[in-house]
């Protein structure tokens, strides 16, 4: 009798479930539905003066009237970054350095570094940028090719680290014998890595980090196994601007015969001028013995046009596992160095201009003026009592909400009210602020912390507004069921392109 009184139970509860899934249902589509609403409404507007294209003009349109749409586009989209008001994004900006690139761009549009044959000084810059910023990451000076440091270019950090995850994985098969391979890394690490792992059937397991969001060494001791190739640090992490204690994790992975990467994109090409002003900065470059390899972004803080980034080796053999060669096709021999075959030369070219034209002094005064910004505006946050900044700040600041009357994504939604664009931070809640060099123009430090002061303040006297982004961010932050949040995302995906 027990038993069935048990079963009756359980069937009941069944059947109230069922009858709650319409409901449950409704809601999350009228959830998915405000997605969709707003990324149509905030990220494909209607611009009223351009005419949509859904198939090929009968007669192409002319070239002056085509420059005249765009250069009406720039004017209308530009002021946010250009006044300072976005995190990140846009690192330089400035009109001359703009237009420089632009012309070395122009210069070599038709260049293509699949063909080196026809195009042998893009090859040359390419090597240049990776010798360059290999010596910037204290690569040694050494005739071992075990020790030296060597690389490639890429499309960006995504690929930089897809690369990386691809050469450990090929590495380990055929030196280690590992079909089955896992890598190691802190939960703060780039989704990149996840990409890489879901593309080459690579385990990613993700470990705990620290209350100072620094990942947990003992934790990821704990996660190596027979099958692990590979552990991963960030120089910062992406969220907190954090870096990660790279020295023990390094050493962890020499002691157990490991690939140890750091994904240094965000902070490679500052985090080498911030030391040297003097600011403590944890070590994570190739001074690091049991590092073996870097991802760096130029594309970033070093200035260069979007869409280039380094990966670097500790050792020549090791970057031979990134190469893909193909020799029996009838179109003839091919080899590519990275996952494109065809590549924008221009960009390569026009990123060396970017850094021989920049110099170290160039970065160094550009990382004072940054770290004088990213200090005013900590100090500025430190003192509104209903914050409280997360982790170590360096040029990148995080900062939550250190009261329960006030929402941070409320806050979010305010500052967007006063024209900022800042990135929202999950599990926990909270918002950070890539300093660049456009916010070091006079007086946007001090408006910015003004504006944050003000939105703090309206939301803790009206907590009941939810904003635009707030009602999302709440979702998937107290949501359990991450299929939810996933289907968000892809639905907001498709409305970019619908």
């Amino acid at each position: 009798m027990g038993l069935k009184r048990v079963w009756k139970g359980i069937v009941q509860g069944a059947e109230k479930a069922a009858q709650r899934i319409p409901a449950v249902q409704k809601r999350l589509e009228a959830e998915y539905a405000q997605v969709e609403q707003l990324v149509r409404s905030k990220m494909r507007p209607t611009i009223e003066w351009l005419p949509e294209f859904h198939a090929l003009p009968e007669q192409g349109v002319a070239q002056a009237q085509i420059l005249e749409w765009l250069r009406q586009l720039r004017e209308h989209e530009a002021p946010p970054w250009q006044q300072g008001r976005v995190s990140g994004t846009v690192y330089h900006g400035g009109e001359e350095h703009s237009a420089f690139l632009s012309q070395v761009y122009a210069l070599h549009a038709q260049s293509n570094p699949l063909h080196a044959d026809l195009f042998p000084s893009t090859i040359r810059f390419e090597a240049e940028i990776v010798r360059m910023t290999a010596h910037l990451l204290r690569a040694p000076t050494t005739d071992d090719p075990d020790q030296q440091v060597v690389g490639t270019t890429t499309s960006g950090g995504t690929e930089s680290i897809l690369l990386a995850m691809k050469t450990y994985r090929d590495w380990a098969r055929a030196e280690k014998g590992i079909t089955e391979p896992e890598v190691v890394a802190p939960e703060t690490a780039h989704p990149a890595f996840d990409k890489a792992a879901h593309l080459f059937c690579i385990k990613l397991i993700r470990t705990p980090v620290g209350d100072d969001f620094k990942a947990n060494v003992e934790a990821m001791h704990r996660a190596i196994t027979r099958r692990t190739i590979a552990l991963v640090g960030s120089a910062p992490g992406y969220p907190h601007g954090v870096i990660d204690p790279i020295p023990q994790i390094a050493q962890l992975a020499k002691q157990y015969g490991l690939g140890m990467h750091v994904d240094a994109c965000l902070g490679g090409f500052i985090l080498p001028f911030i030391e040297e002003l003097g600011y403590p900065v944890t070590p994570w470059d190739f001074r690091v013995d049991g590092v073996t390899s870097i991802s760096v972004d130029p594309h970033k803080y070093g200035y260069t046009p979007k869409g280039l980034s380094v990966i670097l080796y500790r050792g020549r053999r090791l970057r031979r596992y990134q190469y893909f060669t193909a020799t029996d096709w009838q179109g003839g021999l091919y080899a590519s160095p990275t996952l494109p075959g065809s590549r924008p030369g221009a960009l390569s070219v026009a990123g060396w201009a970017a850094m021989v034209s920049i110099g170290k002094q160039g970065y160094l005064e550009a990382t004072r003026q940054i770290m004088q910004t990213a200090l005013t505006i900590r100090k500025g946050i430190e003192q509104i009592p209903e914050l409280r900044l997360m982790g170590e700040p360096l040029f990148l600041i995080a900062f939550t909400s250190a009261s329960e009357k006030v929402n941070i994504y409320q806050v979010l939604d305010q500052m967007a009210q006063h024209g900022w664009r800042l990135n929202a931070l999950q599990r926990p809640a909270g918002l950070h602020l890539a300093v660049t060099i456009r916010h070091t123009q006079p007086g946007v430090a001090e408006t910015f912390l003004n504006d944050l002061r003000e939105a703090v303040a309206y939301v803790k006297a009206h907590p009941e507004a939810k904003g635009e982004m707030a009602p999302i961010y709440g979702m998937a932050n107290s949501l359990p069921f991450r299929g939810v949040i996933d289907e968000v995302l892809r639905r907001y995906l498709d409305a970019l392109y619908d």
